[in-house]
């Protein structure tokens, strides 16, 4: 009887709640009316309301019971005092003595001395903490859980008053969402600037009626949601043959049979929630322990009830993908994360990419790179914050994003873009020249590659060849292994695009970040450490051997150049290499034509391999430095964590000092080296590396003008003394004395 009690109460509050959305009163008077109505309902003296005046700053925006001279007036910071607890953690805080409380501040102009007792829900949307709804109350006393439960079903309903724009109107604090300007630091996946308008991924499922009155008729609604969304997923169970998509479809198949996932949405709609508001307030409720899960197989499985949720609101709202919004000339695409193939959908017509999620080697930032499509990853909010249709400026060098710029930020990032198209000018003059120093030393420049679509990079880039081809990417946008014929015509036509420049095939690169749709993931403790390239072929050698023969018959009796990516010991390479001489032994008793020429090369991304016994370097054919896996073993940094990736600098004397051992065992044998990676495409660090004896760098293609122009105006050898002594001198890094040189060259 007490439950029902609550329920019929909980729903007279959402139905009263409802009636002051629907007023035509201004915003500050629907908020103040709100906080009336829940001291109302709860009987209790003090109701408040603090929503987010920025990122960092909540403010009282409403209140019954505090002082209302403190509305607008009383601001704290994220996670200060128990509201800022509330709001950082995303936890309910429930005391009956708050003064005594951990974290507890006194803010002395609401004048709330006098109440003891303090009940704290936070107001969120999509795990997006939009604000606080507290009350408060004289007696020393806990709120029940079923007072708790009825909050934050109120809480709910605030988010998306919020969301709608029902508080706008008055009020310093009460802005319209989704007007202001926002800038967003994430990190960079791919550099490059670019400005445009937002395209989202996934349009945004918008619950335009939060409160129901009848809870019968939308149990019912949810009821036939849930059994159509059961249907769905059965057929597609039925429909894949995919080993690794059955077990994800398995996992949603658990989840819409879940009976503790569909009895909390019929509490919320017995208390008076829609349907829709229901499952989104589930979707929150999962979104915000996601973000606070570390666990890998965790996090897989909210993110499955994610996607599962998703679902059922469009079938719900009937708001599918397709929302008829046509996109625009200057698409900047925003998304949770996206995978390869649905990224290479879209092709070269986006102008950027934002993604709230990612890493720096993910499949995506693979396929970026390869497009040379500015990237910004880990932007949180991004997807909550942008509508379809917002002007958005990507600074992919710094990896920023500013949404619905003011002028003033309008007008320096387009002068910086202005600038960046002024030095491509003078780039394009020089694409045909070597890249000669001043002191008369050649260097070779070649581009990073892996798509057709990079090829026409190859001459208006001013490269001398394709220095890696990554040839993962066919296996990474495909749902199954891709057939033999396919890879041979595919590299066929990469040296008929090449034109009788060089290309280096890099072999299958996975593992680590770079999991195959259909291959079964392994369960790594540290994945970038574990199975992966080389080793995956080896132990997989029927995978490498048709690889290797669909290179051979795609080479149709041209040079051809392999490498063998993450090569650790000597024993590795001749094992890979006696792979590769059974496989052209085969292809001749076969027929098929033989390269004319072979060579067979390794990255040597492991600092093992530079101490390699001197065997390795007299039998490979060529060295390529693999610098970004290199430098993040070298210094025990992993690249993907930007608390410790940038504490350690590619111009310290340490790791200069192995690229230099590397090039002098390389001339010993007479074995041609290069250095591949992001900082071969970072002008002073490409300087750096030809000081220290390197003779081949290869980057991705908009590099190469930047690169060529400074090593033009460099004189080797002054630069290599002014290294020297620097490292003599007991600098960690000798970047500070390379760029006073440059600037004194300059």
């Amino acid at each position: 009887m007490a439950e029902q009690r609550l329920e019929t109460e909980s729903r007279k509050l959402l139905g009263r709640l409802r009636d002051v959305m629907a007023s035509q009163a201004a915003g500050q008077q629907r908020l103040n009316q709100i906080t009336r109505l829940i001291a109302e309902s709860m009987e209790t003296e003090v109701c408040s309301v603090y929503l987010f005046r920025d990122a960092e700053t909540l403010e009282l925006c409403a209140t019954e019971g505090l002082n209302p001279e403190a509305v607008h007036q009383t601001r704290m910071k994220l996670g200060e005092g128990l509201v800022g607890r509330v709001a950082a953690r995303r936890k309910i805080v429930n005391t009956a003595d708050a003064p005594s409380a951990k974290g507890f501040r006194y803010m002395p102009e609401t004048g709330e001395e006098i109440y003891s007792s303090f009940l704290g829900i936070p107001v969120q949307r999509l795990g997006e903490v939009l604000g606080v709804l507290v009350v408060q109350s004289r007696d020393a006393r806990s709120y029940s859980a079923d007072e708790e439960y009825a909050l934050e079903v109120v809480a709910m309903v605030i988010a998306e008053m919020t969301e709608l724009g029902a508080f706008v109107g008055e009020g310093d604090a009460l802005m319209a969402r989704h007007v202001q300007p926002v800038m967003i630091r994430g990190t960079t996946g791919q550099e490059g600037t670019a400005e445009g308008h937002v395209w989202l991924h996934e349009p945004r499922v918008v619950v335009t009626n939060p409160v129901a009155d009848d809870p019968h008729r939308e149990l019912d609604r949810l009821t036939a949601a849930v059994e159509e969304l059961r249907v769905g997923v059965d057929k597609m169970l039925e429909q894949s043959e995919d080993k690794e998509q059955l077990e994800v479809l398995e996992a949603y198949r658990m989840f819409a049979n879940s009976k503790g996932w569909r009895r909390r949405m019929d509490e919320d709609i017995s208390r008076g929630l829609s349907a829709e508001a229901a499952v989104e307030k589930e979707q929150s409720l999962a979104r915000s322990r996601m973000d606070q899960v570390t666990d890998p197989y965790l996090r897989e499985r909210l993110a499955d009830l994610d996607d599962l949720s998703n679902r059922l609101l469009r079938i719900l709202t009937g708001q599918g993908k397709n929302t008829g919004a046509e996109m625009p000339a200057d698409p900047i695409l925003i998304a949770r994360n996206i995978g390869p193939a649905e990224l290479l959908d879209y092709g070269r017509a986006l102008k950027g990419i934002v993604l709230e999620e990612g890493s720096v080697g993910s499949h995506a930032a693979i396929v970026a790179r390869a497009l040379a499509i500015p990237l910004v990853i880990h932007a949180g909010r991004i997807t909550t914050e942008a509508l379809n249709g917002d002007y958005v400026m990507v600074d992919g060098d710094q990896g920023i994003v500013h949404l619905r710029p003011d002028e003033t930020v309008a007008k320096s990032f387009r002068d910086k873009i202005a600038m960046q198209a002024k030095a491509q000018q003078r780039y394009a003059s020089i694409r045909h020249s070597p890249a000669e120093t001043r002191d008369a030393q050649r260097i070779a420049l070649h581009m990073n590659a892996g798509l057709m679509a990079d090829l026409p990079s190859l001459d208006g880039s001013g490269a001398e060849g394709v220095g890696l081809f990554r040839t993962e990417l066919q296996f990474l946008i495909r749902n199954q292994m891709p057939k033999r014929s396919e890879l041979s015509a595919l590299y066929g036509r990469v040296l008929d695009a090449a034109g009788g420049k060089p290309v280096v095939f890099r072999t299958l690169d996975i593992g680590s970040d770079k999991v195959l749709p259909y291959m079964k993931p392994n369960d790594e403790p540290n994945p970038a450490l574990g199975w992966r390239a080389i080793r995956v072929g080896l132990d997989k050698p029927g995978v490498m051997r048709m690889q290797l023969q669909a290179l051979i018959r795609g080479a149709a009796g041209r040079s051809l150049t392999i490498m063998f990516p993450f090569i650790a010991q000597l024993e590795e390479y001749r094992w890979a290499r006696a792979e590769v001489a059974r496989t052209i032994a085969s292809e001749e008793k076969l027929g098929h034509v033989l390269p004319r020429k072979l060579r067979v090369g390794a990255m040597l991304e492991t600092p093992s391999l530079a101490f390699a016994p001197q065997a390795f370097f007299d039998e490979v054919d060529f060295i390529s430095i693999g610098g970004n896996d290199l430098k993040q073993f070298f210094f025990a940094a992993d690249r993907e964590n930007e608390r410790v990736r940038r504490r350690y600098d590619t111009l310290n004397v340490s790791f200069l000092s192995l690229i230099e051992q590397v090039v002098r065992r390389c001339e010993a044998s007479n074995t041609p080296v290069s250095f591949c990676g992001e900082d071969a495409g970072r002008p002073v660090e490409a300087v750096c590396f030809a000081a220290m004896g390197l003779r081949a760098l290869s980057m991705r293609p908009a590099s190469i003008g930047p690169v060529k122009s400074l090593l033009l105006r460099t004189d080797l050898g002054a630069l290599r003394a002014e290294i020297d002594a620097a490292r003599v001198s007991g600098a960690q890094s000798v970047r500070q004395a390379v760029m006073e040189f440059l600037r004194q060259a300059s």
